[in-house]
């Protein structure tokens, strides 16, 4: 955290906030008038151009100013940065993407004020917390203490004052914001974005819902010594803060990780992909964050197995059993590559109609084939074969999936004139992009299709 220079405090009043996003709305406004009249005697090739700068220059003004008001903002400007892969330049999502590792964090005397009112002077008494913080996100950041009785060594992710209370007004804001700077595209499928946004975001500043989760996933894996999932400290956790034993790790993309020998690689990304197919089919509950903060490495030391730690259950979605039986059908239909069934399944979670034409019915058959291209084996049609070694291991870091997978959904979003996904799927996407981009950075090579058959055949 050295790094980063320490906010002295979050603008966390209406009216403060209020105006700083005003200023920022003027400043994305002067810009974007701005290109409208440069545009005047542009060609083509100049517009394109202007256009890319513009977006570059406004992602970079959001990410500066979002980082410093933090909360919802920049919990948005995160989840806009996984979407963004699909249609915003390289440039420009690169700025927003650095919210999620390059939040400053809140100095101490903002902080302590809150850790004061969450607990009795007896409990304060009882441990020893490290005024540097560890780390530090968009809600929140995590602080190591030390239980002065034993000297056990706990995490303490402390709330950032404010942040629950900001969250409608931040979120209408910031809608504004991003139509003004142009960065986001208008239509229905953001709308579903900012539904889905403002549900996660209510959910994650419960702690305590949060802490109930972590023991439940806890209960669901304690069979599988693949994960590590940290002990909650119920005593030293309330709705504000949640405290749990500390579980030292490595980041995924860190150049100890991705040194490893490829089997070892292998093993770490199969289990990553095993665990959403087990959250989605086992538990019914799907951790929705993919980003790689919320995931640590701890090597096996004398001949052990890599284990992932895994943090972070605010985000977990259930899902409901009606979902499930429609979704479970879709997914059947892609594995049997059986365009009636794909196409029942998409009716069954209304993602499709039933008079809705043969092109549109067609479209969604080859969207759904195209997602599920590493779970074929090399050989299968439309199955492109470059992206195989020799073995028949589907190579990750080769492929060109998630843009190919970009251009048939928006060509089958405009068949459809822009209809509303199921919410469930707005989510569910979000965490399949976030599984190939995680499997994508340690460059695994397997056969992805016997990971996901034990769970419906």
């Amino acid at each position: 955290m050295a790094n980063k220079k320490p906010l002295s405090r979050i603008k966390e009043g209406v009216f403060s906030r209020g105006l700083a996003l005003a200023k920022l709305s003027v400043t994305a406004g002067v810009k974007a008038a701005s290109h409208v009249v440069g545009n005047a005697f542009a060609n083509e090739s100049e517009k394109s151009e202007r256009l890319k700068e513009l977006l570059l220059s406004q992602a970079k003004l959001l990410s500066r100013e979002l980082g410093q008001l933090k909360g919802s903002l920049m919990k948005v400007g995160q989840m806009l940065s996984m979407y963004g892969e699909h249609f915003l330049p390289a440039e420009a999502n690169q700025f927003l993407k650095s919210l999620q590792n390059q939040s400053p964090p809140l100095e101490w005397k903002a902080i302590e004020p809150v850790i004061k009112k969450q607990f009795t002077a007896e409990q304060l008494a009882q441990i020893e917390i490290n005024p540097e913080p560890l780390a530090s996100a968009s809600l929140g950041q995590v602080h190591v203490v030390t239980r002065k009785s034993d000297q056990a060594v706990w995490a303490m992710k402390i709330q950032y004052p404010g942040v629950d209370r900001a969250i409608e007004g931040d979120l209408k804001a910031l809608k504004s914001i991003l139509a003004v700077t142009k960065i986001l595209p208008k239509g229905p499928q953001y709308d579903e974005i900012f539904k889905e946004v403002r549900q996660m975001l209510h959910q994650e500043v419960d702690y305590r819902r949060e802490l109930k989760l972590t023991q439940e996933f806890q209960a669901h894996l304690a069979d599988d010594s693949r994960y590590i999932i940290p002990q909650v400290i119920p005593e030293f956790s309330t709705g504000r803060i949640l405290t749990t034993s500390f579980e030292k790790g490595l980041p995924i993309d860190s150049p100890e990780v991705l040194a490893l020998p490829l089997a070892r690689r292998n093993a770490l990304g199969e289990a990553y992909l095993d665990l959403y197919f087990r959250e989605l089919f086992e538990f019914g509950a799907v951790q929705t964050d993919p980003h790689f903060g919320n995931y640590r490495v701890r090597l096996g030391e004398n001949g052990q197995a890599d284990r992932l730690i895994l943090f972070d259950f605010g985000a977990v979605r259930k899902l409901t059993q009606p979902f499930m039986a429609s979704y479970l059908k879709m997914v059947q239909g892609a594995h049997d590559r059986n365009p009636e069934k794909l196409i029942q399944g998409g009716i069954a979670l209304e993602f499709l109609r039933k008079e809705d034409s043969d092109e549109i019915k067609a479209l969604f058959v080859e969207l759904s084939l195209l997602i599920t291209e590493p779970f074929f084996p090399l050989g299968t049609p439309d199955v492109h074969p470059e992206f195989f070694d020799q073995e028949g291991n589907y190579c990750f870091e080769l492929s060109d999936l998630p843009k190919r997978v970009a251009m048939k959904g928006s060509q089958f979003a405009l068949a459809m004139k822009l209809r509303n996904p199921p919410r469930e799927i707005v989510f569910l996407d979000r965490k399949l992009g976030g599984i190939f981009i995680f499997l994508s950075v340690l460059k695994v090579r397997f056969q992805c299709r016997a990971t996901i058959q034990k769970y419906f055949l």
